[in-house]
């Protein structure tokens, strides 16, 4: 794990004794909902440093953890891995809350909460902008090449070399070359949001196949889908510019046939 999340959960924990004591034991799993939507919910530049230490995190799903209405069909790749921080914290709370007898059990193991605090209403859900991050802005005037234009330079320069051989068939080459320049591993990802924290806003939006992944994709799986249809667009432009690979009215790169659909992660 983490160590920055570690010392993270060791703090919430800490003030969740703190705020429990203080309130003689009331309202413990409203309080510590609170706490871990207080607390939990990171912000890019927060967040990011963590997968760079625990790239496992870029495994999470949203499963059914997403409370925020207007992320739940669609929710960015940080409020996934954020929702299941703070999932895995709630339950890491409810069991201190068991062991100081501040909650209790029925007979078959389901929580059981006082009347007082059944008629609290439900904190709020958690909202993040992950479309902001310092981080990001300031790698951005750093000489040198970052880890993703490296990528997309790598992916470009073996394109050239081989559209020499293959003018005809530039569309299926520039897939071909994506998909073996595409980084699925999170080991290969975290630094990448490390870099550019604002890879945590990107979402699924259809872009990663449903069947495969049921419908729930992992965090890591959707940023791999959008790095792969970056390097696609840039490949199939390069052929425009190439004259191998015809265009609209817009300048819009047209795939041969009725075939329009970008890649699809598999």
């Amino acid at each position: 794990m983490s160590q920055l999340l570690t010392r993270l959960i060791e703090r919430v924990r800490a003030d969740y004794l703190v705020l429990m004591e203080q309130d003689d034991g009331r309202y413990p799993y409203t309080t510590a909902e609170k706490i871990c939507n207080e607390r939990l919910y990171l912000s890019a530049d927060e967040l990011a440093p963590i997968i760079a230490e625990d790239p496992t995190l870029l495994a999470a799903r949203r499963g059914n953890l997403i409370a925020s209405e207007s992320e739940r069909e669609n929710p960015s790749v940080g409020m996934i891995i954020s929702a299941n921080i703070a999932a895995a914290m709630m339950e890491g709370l409810v069991d201190v809350a068991l062991e100081h007898g501040w909650l209790t059990v029925d007979g078959d193991g389901r929580l059981m909460l006082n009347a007082d605090e059944l008629k609290l209403p439900e904190p709020l859900a958690a909202n993040v902008d992950y479309s902001v991050s310092e981080t990001a802005r300031e790698n951005l005037v750093l000489p040198g090449e970052s880890r993703l234009t490296r990528v997309m330079n790598s992916a470009e320069s073996a394109f050239v070399e081989r559209l020499g051989d293959e003018p005809l068939n530039a569309y299926s080459l520039a897939l071909q070359i994506a998909s073996e320049y595409s980084l699925f591993a999170p080991d290969d990802i975290a630094p990448l949001v490390e870099e550019n924290p604002l890879l945590l806003g990107l979402r699924g939006d259809g872009m990663v196949d449903e069947e495969m992944f049921e419908g729930d994709p992992p965090a890591g799986m959707i940023v791999s889908a959008h790095l792969t249809q970056m390097v696609v667009s840039q490949l199939l432009e390069l052929a425009v510019e190439r004259g191998v690979l015809g265009s609209d009215s817009s300048g819009h790169p047209l795939p041969p046939g009725d075939d329009s659909a970008g890649p699809l992660i598999h």
